[in-house]
């Protein structure tokens, strides 16, 4: 037994869990989110819990037994909750600005770079060099967040570029630094 599959989920109120035709269906304050789910899993609702359960053996099973565990639980906790990601610009003139469902990062290229926000992901500057990534399904989250940090990398020398909040960039020395020891 999976020792993360034997956990059973617990349901908060407002929160509605629904399995149909390979469809698993999600519904909470924050919204709602629908996953296909395997066939070689079972799903049982009993008490305000989901209990996760395998059809066989297999190698295979055992290994989608732990993770579609942790993605329903990750589904409630998003419905309930929500997640968040934080990206700071750092660098000289850098910055994010909201216009309308565009991001655009001036991050030193010779043009402005827009960035389409996706629907499900809400996006909010506080400060021009502060991002803020909210939504509830956690893989969009991640993804979105590590798609505009890939705009402008933190790069090692200076530090300039996108980072996630208190992300740690090891700093190498330069040429010139190198050659006088």
């Amino acid at each position: 037994m999976s020792l993360i599959g034997k956990k059973p989920i617990a349901i908060p109120s407002g929160v509605k869990v629904q399995a149909e035709n390979g469809q698993l269906m999600v519904e909470g304050p924050k919204g709602k989110i629908a996953r296909p789910f395997s066939h070689r899993l079972n799903l049982e609702l009993k008490e305000n819990q989901v209990f996760v359960k395998r059809v066989g053996d297999s190698k295979l099973d055992k290994s989608l037994h732990g993770l579609f565990r942790a993605l329903i639980a990750n589904m409630v906790k998003g419905v309930t909750d929500g997640y968040s990601k934080e990206l700071e610009i750092i660098g000289t003139g850098f910055k994010a600005q909201i216009q309308g469902n565009k991001l655009v990062l001036t991050v030193g290229f010779s043009h402005p770079v827009n960035f389409t926000i996706p629907e499900g992901i809400k996006i909010e500057a506080p400060k021009a060099t502060h991002l803020v990534i909210r939504g509830i399904d956690k893989e969009k989250v991640g993804e979105i967040a590590a798609e505009i940090r890939a705009v402008y990398p933190p790069e090692p020398y200076k530090g300039k570029g996108i980072r996630y909040v208190g992300e740690y960039v090891k700093k190498k020395i330069g040429k010139a630094q190198a050659t006088t020891k």
